[in-house]
Protein backbone atom coordinates (compact mmCIF):
# COMPACT_ATOMS: atom_id res chain seq x y z
CA UNK A 1 0.00 0.00 0.00
CA UNK A 2 1.15 3.62 -0.36
CA UNK A 3 2.18 5.65 2.89
CA UNK A 4 0.20 7.70 4.90
CA UNK A 5 1.30 11.07 3.36
CA UNK A 6 0.53 10.38 -0.39
CA UNK A 7 3.95 9.43 -1.09
CA UNK A 8 4.77 7.42 -3.71
CA UNK A 9 6.14 4.44 -1.41
CA UNK A 10 5.22 1.24 -0.43
CA UNK A 11 4.38 0.99 3.44
CA UNK A 12 3.62 -2.10 5.42
CA UNK A 13 4.51 -4.63 3.18
CA UNK A 14 7.25 -7.76 3.31
CA UNK A 15 9.56 -6.98 0.50
CA UNK A 16 12.33 -9.16 -0.93
CA UNK A 17 15.36 -7.59 -2.34
CA UNK A 18 17.76 -9.94 -4.73
CA UNK A 19 21.03 -8.98 -4.11
CA UNK A 20 20.01 -6.54 -1.81
CA UNK A 21 23.55 -6.53 -0.58
CA UNK A 22 24.32 -4.61 -3.61
CA UNK A 23 24.94 -0.67 -4.54
CA UNK A 24 21.12 -0.18 -5.54
CA UNK A 25 19.43 -2.79 -3.74
CA UNK A 26 21.11 -1.52 -0.02
CA UNK A 27 20.06 2.19 -0.57
CA UNK A 28 16.64 0.79 -1.32
CA UNK A 29 16.58 -1.15 1.82
CA UNK A 30 17.63 1.52 3.82
CA UNK A 31 15.08 3.73 2.41
CA UNK A 32 12.02 2.02 3.36
CA UNK A 33 13.58 -0.34 6.66
CA UNK A 34 11.18 2.19 9.18
CA UNK A 35 8.12 1.51 7.19
CA UNK A 36 8.18 -2.20 6.09
CA UNK A 37 9.48 -5.81 6.45
CA UNK A 38 12.62 -6.31 4.25
CA UNK A 39 14.50 -9.31 3.17
CA UNK A 40 17.89 -9.18 1.78
CA UNK A 41 18.81 -12.38 -0.44
CA UNK A 42 22.41 -11.85 -1.39
CA UNK A 43 25.90 -13.69 -1.73
CA UNK A 44 27.89 -10.69 -0.21
CA UNK A 45 30.57 -10.80 -3.30
CA UNK A 46 30.15 -7.48 -3.78
CA UNK A 47 28.60 -6.00 -0.09
CA UNK A 48 27.81 -1.93 0.39
CA UNK A 49 25.38 -3.24 2.81
CA UNK A 50 28.16 -2.76 5.81
CA UNK A 51 28.48 1.19 4.53
CA UNK A 52 25.13 1.56 6.03
CA UNK A 53 25.85 1.70 9.71
CA UNK A 54 23.16 -0.73 11.95
CA UNK A 55 21.00 -1.88 8.78
CA UNK A 56 21.87 -4.97 8.96
CA UNK A 57 20.87 -5.45 13.05
CA UNK A 58 17.72 -3.58 12.48
CA UNK A 59 14.60 -5.43 13.37
CA UNK A 60 12.78 -5.27 10.53
CA UNK A 61 15.68 -6.55 8.06
CA UNK A 62 16.15 -10.23 7.79
CA UNK A 63 19.09 -11.62 5.92
CA UNK A 64 19.06 -14.84 3.87
CA UNK A 65 22.96 -15.44 2.35
CA UNK A 66 22.94 -17.34 -0.76
CA UNK A 67 22.27 -17.67 -4.56
CA UNK A 68 19.03 -16.62 -6.69
CA UNK A 69 20.51 -20.36 -7.96
CA UNK A 70 19.68 -21.99 -5.13
CA UNK A 71 16.15 -23.36 -4.65
CA UNK A 72 16.22 -23.68 -1.44
CA UNK A 73 17.16 -20.21 -0.63
CA UNK A 74 14.91 -18.44 -3.25
CA UNK A 75 12.00 -20.05 -1.54
CA UNK A 76 13.00 -19.24 2.09
CA UNK A 77 14.16 -15.75 1.07
CA UNK A 78 10.19 -14.80 -0.54
CA UNK A 79 8.44 -16.53 2.37
CA UNK A 80 5.61 -14.34 3.14
CA UNK A 81 6.81 -11.33 0.80
CA UNK A 82 4.12 -9.39 -1.35
CA UNK A 83 6.76 -7.32 -3.24
CA UNK A 84 9.96 -8.84 -4.94
CA UNK A 85 12.64 -6.11 -6.09
CA UNK A 86 14.90 -8.77 -8.45
CA UNK A 87 18.69 -6.96 -8.49
CA UNK A 88 20.51 -10.17 -8.22
CA UNK A 89 22.85 -10.35 -11.13
CA UNK A 90 26.28 -10.52 -11.96
CA UNK A 91 27.30 -7.13 -13.34
CA UNK A 92 30.67 -5.25 -13.99
CA UNK A 93 32.63 -4.84 -17.67
CA UNK A 94 35.59 -6.72 -16.27
CA UNK A 95 33.56 -9.40 -14.34
CA UNK A 96 31.48 -9.98 -17.14
CA UNK A 97 33.98 -10.44 -19.50
CA UNK A 98 35.98 -12.68 -17.10
CA UNK A 99 33.14 -14.72 -16.33
CA UNK A 100 30.17 -14.83 -19.26
CA UNK A 101 29.25 -18.51 -18.11
CA UNK A 102 28.71 -17.35 -15.01
CA UNK A 103 26.86 -14.14 -15.75
CA UNK A 104 24.44 -15.96 -18.02
CA UNK A 105 23.71 -18.56 -15.40
CA UNK A 106 23.09 -16.15 -12.78
CA UNK A 107 21.51 -13.77 -14.74
CA UNK A 108 19.05 -15.52 -16.67
CA UNK A 109 18.40 -19.08 -14.91
CA UNK A 110 18.18 -16.56 -11.41
CA UNK A 111 15.64 -14.63 -12.86
CA UNK A 112 13.52 -17.61 -13.68
CA UNK A 113 13.71 -19.12 -10.59
CA UNK A 114 12.52 -15.72 -8.59
CA UNK A 115 10.26 -15.57 -11.29
CA UNK A 116 8.92 -19.21 -10.76
CA UNK A 117 8.53 -19.26 -7.30
CA UNK A 118 6.42 -15.69 -7.38
CA UNK A 119 3.96 -17.30 -9.10
CA UNK A 120 4.33 -20.72 -6.96
CA UNK A 121 3.51 -18.80 -3.75
CA UNK A 122 0.78 -16.29 -5.18
CA UNK A 123 0.17 -12.90 -3.21
CA UNK A 124 2.56 -11.28 -5.29
CA UNK A 125 1.54 -7.21 -5.53
CA UNK A 126 4.51 -6.88 -7.66
CA UNK A 127 7.75 -8.05 -8.88
CA UNK A 128 10.30 -5.63 -10.30
CA UNK A 129 13.02 -6.67 -12.59
CA UNK A 130 16.56 -5.07 -12.92
CA UNK A 131 17.03 -5.01 -16.57
CA UNK A 132 20.05 -2.88 -18.09
CA UNK A 133 20.76 0.42 -20.69
CA UNK A 134 23.06 -2.23 -22.27
CA UNK A 135 20.26 -3.37 -24.31
CA UNK A 136 20.70 -0.40 -26.17
CA UNK A 137 24.31 -1.56 -28.01
CA UNK A 138 26.97 0.63 -28.77
CA UNK A 139 25.22 4.26 -29.71
CA UNK A 140 21.89 5.23 -28.14
CA UNK A 141 20.81 8.70 -28.27
CA UNK A 142 17.78 9.51 -26.71
CA UNK A 143 16.66 6.04 -26.77
CA UNK A 144 13.19 5.23 -25.66
CA UNK A 145 11.95 1.90 -24.85
CA UNK A 146 10.09 1.42 -27.96
CA UNK A 147 13.18 1.72 -29.83
CA UNK A 148 14.71 -1.35 -31.02
CA UNK A 149 17.26 -2.79 -28.61
CA UNK A 150 20.63 -3.95 -30.27
CA UNK A 151 23.17 -6.45 -29.09
CA UNK A 152 26.56 -6.91 -30.31
CA UNK A 153 27.91 -10.03 -32.29
CA UNK A 154 27.82 -13.08 -30.74
CA UNK A 155 31.30 -14.04 -28.94
CA UNK A 156 32.05 -10.37 -27.98
CA UNK A 157 32.12 -11.20 -23.87
CA UNK A 158 30.46 -7.63 -22.97
CA UNK A 159 27.34 -8.13 -24.83
CA UNK A 160 27.08 -10.86 -22.23
CA UNK A 161 25.43 -9.42 -19.88
CA UNK A 162 23.61 -7.09 -21.98
CA UNK A 163 21.96 -10.88 -23.58
CA UNK A 164 21.10 -12.37 -20.48
CA UNK A 165 19.58 -9.23 -18.80
CA UNK A 166 17.46 -9.21 -21.93
CA UNK A 167 16.22 -12.29 -21.72
CA UNK A 168 14.90 -11.52 -18.08
CA UNK A 169 13.27 -8.52 -18.88
CA UNK A 170 11.26 -10.57 -21.96
CA UNK A 171 10.47 -13.48 -19.10
CA UNK A 172 9.47 -11.03 -16.62
CA UNK A 173 6.66 -9.28 -19.38
CA UNK A 174 6.14 -13.03 -20.44
CA UNK A 175 5.25 -13.67 -16.76
CA UNK A 176 3.04 -10.95 -16.29
CA UNK A 177 0.78 -11.62 -19.84
CA UNK A 178 0.64 -15.59 -18.84
CA UNK A 179 0.04 -15.82 -15.55
CA UNK A 180 -0.77 -12.27 -14.36
CA UNK A 181 2.01 -11.36 -12.12
CA UNK A 182 2.44 -7.54 -11.86
CA UNK A 183 5.72 -7.16 -13.17
CA UNK A 184 7.91 -4.13 -14.19
CA UNK A 185 11.16 -3.66 -15.93
CA UNK A 186 13.53 -0.88 -14.91
CA UNK A 187 16.39 -0.11 -17.19
CA UNK A 188 18.78 1.95 -15.29
CA UNK A 189 21.34 4.28 -17.26
CA UNK A 190 24.55 4.79 -15.01
CA UNK A 191 23.86 4.86 -11.45
CA UNK A 192 26.32 6.16 -9.16
CA UNK A 193 26.46 7.73 -5.57
CA UNK A 194 28.29 7.01 -2.38
CA UNK A 195 29.13 3.49 -1.03
CA UNK A 196 28.86 2.02 -4.63
CA UNK A 197 31.00 -0.93 -4.62
CA UNK A 198 32.34 -2.90 -7.65
CA UNK A 199 33.36 -1.21 -11.09
CA UNK A 200 32.03 2.05 -12.32
CA UNK A 201 34.03 4.70 -13.71
CA UNK A 202 32.55 7.32 -10.94
CA UNK A 203 34.09 5.16 -8.03
CA UNK A 204 37.57 4.47 -10.10
CA UNK A 205 38.21 8.13 -10.91
CA UNK A 206 36.85 9.14 -6.96
CA UNK A 207 38.98 6.49 -5.29
CA UNK A 208 42.02 8.08 -7.08
CA UNK A 209 41.49 11.11 -6.97
CA UNK A 210 40.98 11.53 -3.95
CA UNK A 211 44.29 10.26 -3.01
CA UNK A 212 46.50 12.25 -5.95
CA UNK A 213 46.65 9.03 -8.08
CA UNK A 214 45.81 8.86 -11.82
CA UNK A 215 42.61 8.17 -13.32
CA UNK A 216 42.89 5.89 -16.10
CA UNK A 217 40.54 5.99 -18.77
CA UNK A 218 39.83 3.48 -22.22
CA UNK A 219 40.93 4.68 -25.30
CA UNK A 220 40.53 8.48 -25.72
CA UNK A 221 37.70 8.88 -23.19
CA UNK A 222 35.34 10.56 -25.66
CA UNK A 223 32.55 7.98 -24.58
CA UNK A 224 29.46 9.72 -23.95
CA UNK A 225 26.81 8.69 -20.45
CA UNK A 226 24.18 10.30 -19.03
CA UNK A 227 24.70 10.09 -15.12
CA UNK A 228 22.51 9.02 -12.36
CA UNK A 229 22.64 9.75 -8.98
CA UNK A 230 21.50 6.55 -6.76
CA UNK A 231 18.74 8.55 -4.37
CA UNK A 232 17.07 9.53 -8.17
CA UNK A 233 16.83 5.73 -8.50
CA UNK A 234 15.70 4.59 -5.49
CA UNK A 235 13.07 6.97 -5.33
CA UNK A 236 11.96 5.69 -9.42
CA UNK A 237 11.75 2.38 -7.74
CA UNK A 238 9.81 3.07 -4.91
CA UNK A 239 7.26 4.65 -7.37
CA UNK A 240 7.25 1.23 -9.48
CA UNK A 241 6.53 -0.69 -6.34
CA UNK A 242 2.97 1.29 -5.94
CA UNK A 243 1.74 3.34 -9.14
CA UNK A 244 -0.90 1.09 -11.14
CA UNK A 245 0.14 2.19 -14.44
CA UNK A 246 3.85 0.82 -14.22
CA UNK A 247 2.64 -2.42 -14.14
CA UNK A 248 3.82 -4.45 -17.30
CA UNK A 249 6.40 -1.81 -18.40
CA UNK A 250 9.65 -1.35 -19.14
CA UNK A 251 10.96 1.95 -17.96
CA UNK A 252 14.16 4.04 -18.88
CA UNK A 253 15.27 5.26 -15.40
CA UNK A 254 18.39 7.58 -16.05
CA UNK A 255 19.16 11.73 -16.01
CA UNK A 256 19.77 13.13 -19.61
CA UNK A 257 20.83 16.00 -18.09
CA UNK A 258 23.54 14.85 -16.29
CA UNK A 259 25.43 14.09 -19.97
CA UNK A 260 29.27 14.29 -20.49
CA UNK A 261 32.11 12.54 -21.90
CA UNK A 262 34.17 10.34 -19.55
CA UNK A 263 37.17 12.44 -20.08
CA UNK A 264 35.10 15.23 -18.80
CA UNK A 265 33.62 13.55 -16.39
CA UNK A 266 37.15 12.71 -14.88
CA UNK A 267 38.33 16.51 -15.47
CA UNK A 268 35.22 17.38 -13.07
CA UNK A 269 35.89 14.65 -10.49
CA UNK A 270 39.45 16.34 -9.93
CA UNK A 271 38.24 19.59 -9.80
CA UNK A 272 35.16 19.09 -7.05
CA UNK A 273 37.76 17.05 -5.31
CA UNK A 274 40.41 19.54 -5.74
CA UNK A 275 42.64 16.82 -6.90
CA UNK A 276 46.13 16.77 -8.11
CA UNK A 277 45.73 13.57 -10.20
CA UNK A 278 46.77 13.33 -13.46
CA UNK A 279 44.67 11.62 -16.70
CA UNK A 280 46.33 8.69 -17.94
CA UNK A 281 45.02 7.35 -21.33
CA UNK A 282 44.91 3.02 -21.41
CA UNK A 283 44.28 0.96 -24.65
CA UNK A 284 40.86 -0.67 -24.32
CA UNK A 285 40.81 -4.00 -27.24
CA UNK A 286 37.37 -5.12 -25.96
CA UNK A 287 33.82 -3.59 -27.35
CA UNK A 288 32.46 -0.21 -25.67
CA UNK A 289 29.19 1.96 -25.31
CA UNK A 290 30.42 4.90 -27.06
CA UNK A 291 26.79 6.77 -26.56
CA UNK A 292 24.44 6.31 -24.05
CA UNK A 293 21.19 8.72 -23.33
CA UNK A 294 17.71 7.97 -22.42
CA UNK A 295 14.84 9.43 -23.20
CA UNK A 296 12.54 9.57 -19.91
CA UNK A 297 9.59 10.83 -21.23
CA UNK A 298 7.84 7.48 -20.03
CA UNK A 299 8.68 7.37 -16.81
CA UNK A 300 8.00 10.74 -16.46
CA UNK A 301 4.29 10.11 -17.43
CA UNK A 302 4.01 6.59 -15.71
CA UNK A 303 5.94 7.26 -12.40
CA UNK A 304 5.84 11.52 -12.25
CA UNK A 305 9.45 11.05 -12.31
CA UNK A 306 11.92 13.04 -12.93
CA UNK A 307 15.62 13.05 -11.51
CA UNK A 308 16.45 15.64 -9.16
CA UNK A 309 20.09 15.75 -8.20
CA UNK A 310 22.45 17.16 -11.08
CA UNK A 311 25.82 16.41 -11.56
CA UNK A 312 27.78 18.85 -9.88
CA UNK A 313 25.64 18.06 -6.33
CA UNK A 314 25.38 14.25 -6.99
CA UNK A 315 29.62 14.28 -7.10
CA UNK A 316 29.99 16.63 -4.59
CA UNK A 317 28.10 14.21 -2.40
CA UNK A 318 30.07 11.27 -3.40
CA UNK A 319 33.28 12.58 -2.83
CA UNK A 320 32.86 13.91 0.37
CA UNK A 321 31.32 10.41 1.26
CA UNK A 322 34.07 8.21 -0.08
CA UNK A 323 36.61 10.88 1.54
CA UNK A 324 35.38 10.70 5.02
CA UNK A 325 35.49 6.58 4.63
CA UNK A 326 39.13 7.08 3.22
CA UNK A 327 40.28 9.20 6.37
CA UNK A 328 38.73 6.59 8.45
CA UNK A 329 40.24 3.63 6.67
CA UNK A 330 37.34 1.91 5.55
CA UNK A 331 37.72 2.25 1.73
Amino acid sequence: MQSADGAARPTGERILVTGGAGFIGSAFAHELIEDNELVILDTFQRDSLRHWPGLREHPNLSVVEGSVLDEAAVSKAMDGATIVVHAAAVAGVDTVIAQPTRTMRVNIIGTWRVLEEAVKRGGIRRFVDFSTSEVFGTHAFRVSEGDVTSLGAVGEARWTYAVSKLATEHMAHTYHREFGLPTVALRPFNIYGPRQVGEGAVHHFIRRAIRDEPLQIHNDGAQIRAWCYIDDIVNALCRSLVLDGAVGQSLNIGNPRSTITIYNLAKQVVRVAGSGSAIDFIEWKHADVELRIPNVDKARSVLDFTAAVDLEEGLKRTIQWYREQDQEGRL
